[in-house]
């Protein structure tokens, strides 16, 4: 009989009680801290998954695409227009005048021009330029030479830059390939 005495004295049944109550307090609290990084589904007791940090890289990634592929067809336009501008200029030189699909090539550099200025932030011009060349010939030359130089600003220029240089050339050069424009379209009348 003297076993169950001493199993059942008060003593040893506050030790008991208290080593209960620490073990449901610890796993009640191990059942509420949020689960490490390292660990899987499967250790999650619901089965939920956090995705949002993986959307966010994607989002991230898909957003840096974008804009890469949005800067090489920038610098693709600029190319163009410096092709299309050099070409013009050996036609008004051959011909000293331009021909229906020249007009076409004019009008296609205002608008490469014109998307090139706004793909930085710019916008149209108030004023106009005092300092237009008066010979068409002059005006054609001006215009590859500008061309040229918008070109290489452009390909100067990191892709998160807005350029005021660039925005500046550009308008300049829109305002010489209308004058440009407005001559040949006299001269051919």
């Amino acid at each position: 009989m003297r076993p169950c005495k001493e199993l059942c004295s008060p003593v040893v049944i506050h030790a008991l009680m208290i080593a209960v109550i620490v073990m449901l307090t610890a796993a009640a609290a191990w059942s509420q801290t949020p689960p490490t990084k390292g660990t899987t589904i499967a250790d999650k007791p619901d089965g939920d998954v956090d995705f949002s940090q993986r959307e966010r890289d994607m989002q991230t990634r898909l957003i840096l695409r974008a804009e890469k592929k949005a800067y090489e067809e920038h610098l693709a336009r600029a190319r163009e227009a410096r092709q299309l501008a050099a070409d013009l200029q050996t036609a008004f030189e051959n011909r000293n005048s331009f021909s229906t699909e020249d007009q076409k090539r004019l009008e296609r550099l205002e608008k490469l021009t014109r998307r090139i200025r706004n793909e930085v932030g710019g916008s149209d011009s108030d004023s106009k330029p005092d300092d237009l060349p008066n010979e068409l010939g002059k005006a054609v030359c001006e215009m590859a030479e500008m061309t040229k130089e918008l070109a290489k600003q452009v390909e100067k220029t990191p892709r998160r830059v807005l350029s005021a240089a660039i925005i500046d050339q550009a308008n300049k050069l829109i305002d010489v390939i209308q004058f440009v424009r407005t001559k040949t379209r006299l001269t051919n009348d």
